[in-house]
């Protein structure tokens, strides 16, 4: 059911994970009105989206003045909101280094407990620099982050940029920092890191443990074609505004992230791969029961 990272084989009909990127850490109203930053607000385009069809939400948090913030209690609204309304639907929460920020900032989100505590977290294999910004990792951060999502039941979402990330899961894969079933998000078109060319993607994705469930993801402009070529042969994509802001290459059409998971479910629907479902990905990642028992979708 699930494809394996693989570089070789025909185009895929398994079911298509869509992992929705709402927010970032970058985007402010200023530069698109149709971002969503605070929690009302992210929790309105997760529902949304929801019902469209989408598997994971990776959410970031946002002070009231719109700033990226790694407070639990903001985290709490974010998740408690969806939760409320879609229990089955997969919650990732970031624990982003861009603010180069410490340990104990970075995983306060991994505190909460019961309902509000989320499935996945983000963990970023290296240190990387964008445009305008780093994102500090070290490997000790990386171990840290790795062993307090181990020990809170939550999967690691693994974002990989380049080669060296994608090695880096393999070292800490064979040395138990991480566990399967391994899912990794594999980006393209930073700047500073691997592009989204067809050789630079294979050999990313080739370089992954076996077994890895990945997803492709573009950034700007990148992102409508990594998208399709995810759609129509990876096992997810990752999609959202977090990423990029226009519906065009040419930036004259500003997107809202539902229109950017509608455009995903028209390459899926044209290749013939189903959405799946939160909850078979849930039993692929063998979640703790606290949050895979009795949960069922909401009506939508």
């Amino acid at each position: 059911m699930y494809v394996q990272a693989s570089v070789h084989g025909q185009p895929v009909s398994a079911p298509l994970i869509i992992n929705l990127a709402p927010t970032g850490m970058v985007p402010t109203r200023e530069m698109s009105g149709h971002v969503p930053l605070q929690p009302d607000e992210i929790v309105r385009d997760v529902i949304q989206t929801t019902e469209l069809g989408i598997t994971i939400a990776h959410v970031h948090a946002r002070d009231e003045t719109g700033r990226p913030t790694h407070s639990k209690e903001v985290y709490a609204r974010i998740i408690g909101g969806i939760r409320e309304r879609r229990p089955d639907l997969v919650i990732c929460v970031s624990c982003s280094g861009r603010q180069a920020i410490s340990v104990e900032q970075r995983a306060q989100v991994l505190e909460l407990e019961g309902d509000l505590r989320p499935d996945m977290a983000s963990l970023t294999l290296s240190s990387l620099n964008f445009a305008r910004q780093p994102s500090v990792n070290a490997p000790e951060t990386i171990r840290e982050l790795a062993q307090r999502m181990m020990d809170r039941g939550i999967v690691p979402e693994l974002e990989v940029f380049d080669l060296g990330m994608a090695n880096m899961i393999r070292y800490l894969y064979e040395r138990e920092w991480l566990r399967a079933p391994l899912y990794a998000n594999v980006l393209f078109g930073n700047v500073a890191s691997a592009q989204a060319d067809l050789l630079e993607i294979a050999a990313v994705i080739n370089r992954l443990p076996a077994g890895t469930t990945w997803g492709l993801a573009g950034m700007g402009a990148a992102q409508l074609p990594v998208a399709a070529l995810a759609a129509a042969w990876a096992p997810a994509v990752r999609i959202g505004l977090e990423d990029n802001l226009w519906l065009d290459r040419e930036r004259s059409q500003p997107a809202t992230n539902l229109e950017l998971v509608e455009r995903v479910h028209k390459v899926a629907a044209a290749v013939g791969r189903p959405i799946m479902a939160p909850l078979e990905f849930r039993r692929h990642l063998t979640l703790t029961p606290e949050q895979s028992v009795e949960i069922e979708p909401a009506a939508g």
